[in-house]
């Protein structure tokens, strides 16, 4: 393990597992499969392309390519699957793709014979950052994205920063948005450190937090920067085309924006603050402004549905304490900064 920088996720109650990142990373699966394990179910996309060495007795079993993955049935399906090949408590599920792949993973994992262990290989720069670290998992609902889901850890997270050489210039990009997030919670100017070292710190930030928050009662929620907004993205323009158009980190970028502009509204930050959000996310070459189609009610609406607000509209704030969850009722307020994004956006 010693090419490879490794961080370490601490749990309470002892708990902990590492992260291991670095080009070459997936060569070291097999000495972090977890002991008395016999059965290694690799949950993959046929669009993943990687093959990986467990050192136990593995079987591939590949769901459809995309987001719509992320679906009940499809849990089912696995599920059924496992059980017909006769895995146990004892073994693995090991999910190799981008964040579709290790939420859909890890939601099975934490199903199955009421939770079997997980390692996820993250192939994707969102997912190395973000999605693979911290236990969430989940699928989607007609309703809204991660509707449904689990807490469930990992047992190891392996980040092969190679892989994300062979993303579309897209997907790689719009990683990037969830990575503009973690220069608001403590990143700084991550934009100036090399690849490994810029996921490595990520991937420390997010620890931090998990450890003390694990099932998100409060700290964890500033993970969702950017998301609130960034969800009713995702939800708006896939009802208006029967599936998921719009890439995960692509709308948190939008949604970086748009807080930023709530939270001037509000008094929480000035214009300069603003300014840097912009640069941030104009610097990794993300979108800046609503795509056409997207009605404000239809986007409030989504705000109301959001997994978030279990007490009115909760959106992810920058202010005088850094970034924090603040709950909103004020609906023109709201579709004021969203129709000022759409004419900045036009300047």
């Amino acid at each position: 393990m010693a090419p490879f920088l490794t961080e370490i996720v601490e749990l309470a109650d002892g708990r902990s597992y590492p992260v291991l990142v670095g080009d070459g990373a997936v060569d070291a699966l097999a000495s972090v499969i977890p002991s008395g394990a016999k059965r290694a179910a690799i949950v993959t996309q046929t669009e993943v392309g990687l093959d990986v060495h467990s050192g136990i007795d593995q079987r591939v079993f590949a769901v459809e390519n995309g987001e719509k993955a992320k679906r009940l049935a499809v849990v089912e399906e696995l599920a059924s699957g496992f059980a017909s090949w006769g895995m146990t408590r004892n073994d693995v599920v090991i999910s190799v793709g981008g964040g579709v792949v290790t939420d859909l993973g890890g939601f099975v994992a934490a199903s199955y014979h009421r939770g079997i262990r997980v390692v996820h290989v993250s192939t994707s720069l969102l997912g190395q950052i973000d999605a693979a670290i911290g236990g969430k998992c989940g699928v989607n609902l007609p309703e809204g994205k991660n509707l449904v889901g689990a807490f469930w850890q990992p047992s190891a997270v392996i980040c092969d920063t190679a892989s994300l050489s062979t993303l579309p210039p897209e997907e790689f990009r719009a990683g990037m948005g969830e990575l503009a997030k973690y220069h608001f919670l403590g990143g700084g100017r991550l934009d100036e450190l090399p690849l490994p070292e810029r996921v490595a710190a990520c991937v420390r930030i997010k620890a931090d937090v998990v450890a003390a928050d694990e099932r998100e009662g409060g700290k964890r929620a500033i993970l969702n920067y950017g998301h609130t907004l960034g969800h009713a993205l995702e939800a708006v323009t896939a009802e208006q085309a029967g599936h998921y158009v719009m890439r995960h980190g692509e709308g948190v970028a939008i949604g970086l924006i748009y807080a930023a502009l709530v939270a001037e509204e509000l008094g929480r930050i000035d214009a300069d603050r603003v300014a840097e959000h912009r640069r941030v996310v104009a610097g990794y070459d993300l979108p800046v402004t609503i795509p056409d189609g997207c009605d404000n009610a239809s986007l409030i609406d989504a705000f109301k549905r959001d997994k978030k607000a279990t007490d009115g509209m909760t959106f992810v704030l920058d202010g005088p304490n850094g970034v924090e969850p603040v709950s909103i009722d004020d609906e023109a307020m709201l579709a004021r900064c969203l129709d000022r994004m759409r004419r900045e956006g036009e300047a």
